[in-house]
């Protein structure tokens, strides 16, 4: 007889050191049934391909996912110059050979062409949607669809290794960002194509690998030592300034209805009542900061 899952209220951000071949989600629901966390998200997908820093959300948390979607975000990108694939990377299937006659110095010729404020096409092999269906889905029946190029930042792409036909670099960049279509372009600019074959994801926003666990580190732990790893609800915003309330304006705070400010701020505002996050505020045209999102926490 299958015992029924028991599904509870978990609290916080695990920083999940993503394995390469399952997708994000997957990961995502993995992770979930280990802590039986009744409500878990995370903040923006990494390819199937990919490795590296994925936070999930559970539960309070989940509410401030969606901030980190539009954050800066580094990785490590692996290069293999003379091959291009329809994809972009090595899931693909190769449509065009070139030969290979690159030099270290035409790279750092060809790199800061790159950083900077630049537009790039989405690939076809993306979720991006066309009349309510993914690329993707189109892509597989061999249907190509025309895709407008979209504003990019691309702040740094940092050298680290070229060896044979095999570039290495760091890239720091903004939301939205193909790291493939940069290997492609990189290798179209040296003439001889280029798709991506390593991809792994060092930070996002404020967070970086430094606290990550895997799946399987997580699945030798007992219940009381995985929860040790989560990291708290406010994990996600540590860039926002903080405000400290206590009596009636915490409680006014709590129950949604806007405080009085002692002096004027811009931008979210994380609020904290003895110590702890009760939510996010914003202020208003009057003066006054008003909540954004709140947070229950369990005491």
């Amino acid at each position: 007889m299958q015992v029924k899952k028991t599904w509870k209220q978990v609290d916080g951000v695990l920083l999940l050191d993503k394995p390469i071949g399952l997708t994000s989600n997957d990961a995502l629901q993995k992770a979930r049934r280990l802590f039986s966390a009744a409500k878990g998200g995370h903040t923006g997908t990494l390819d199937p391909m990919a490795t590296g820093l994925l936070p999930l959300c559970f539960g309070e948390a989940t509410k401030f996912s969606a901030d980190l979607l539009n954050a800066d975000k580094t990785y490590e990108a692996l290069v293999k110059f003379g091959v291009t694939t329809d994809s972009g990377d090595a899931e693909g299937n190769v449509i065009a050979t070139a030969t290979v006659n690159v030099e270290k110095d035409d790279i750092f010729r060809v790199l800061p062409q790159f950083t900077g404020d630049i537009l790039q096409t989405p690939p076809m092999h993306s979720a991006l949607k066309r009349d309510g269906r993914p690329l993707y889905e189109l892509a597989r029946q061999g249907i190509v669809v025309e895709r407008e190029a979209r504003a990019v930042t691309i702040h740094a792409i940092d050298f680290l290794d070229f060896s044979g036909d095999v570039l290495s670099i760091r890239v720091a960049c903004s939301k939205g960002t193909y790291i493939r279509v940069l290997a492609s372009d990189i290798g179209n600019a040296l003439g001889c194509g280029a798709h991506l074959i390593g991809l792994r994801r060092t930070e996002v926003a404020d967070l970086n690998l430094a606290n990550t666990v895997t799946l399987a580190e997580l699945e030798a732990l007992d219940e009381s030592q995985r929860l040790e790893r989560l990291q708290p609800v406010d994990a996600l915003l540590l860039s926002l300034p903080i405000l400290a309330v206590e009596g009636e304006a915490a409680e006014r705070f709590r129950h949604g209805n806007p405080i009085d400010l002692s002096e004027a701020v811009s931008g979210k505002i994380r609020v904290y009542a003895e110590e702890r996050l009760i939510g996010v505020g914003e202020p208003g045209s009057d003066g006054r900061l008003w909540p954004k999102r709140l947070v229950q926490l369990a005491l």
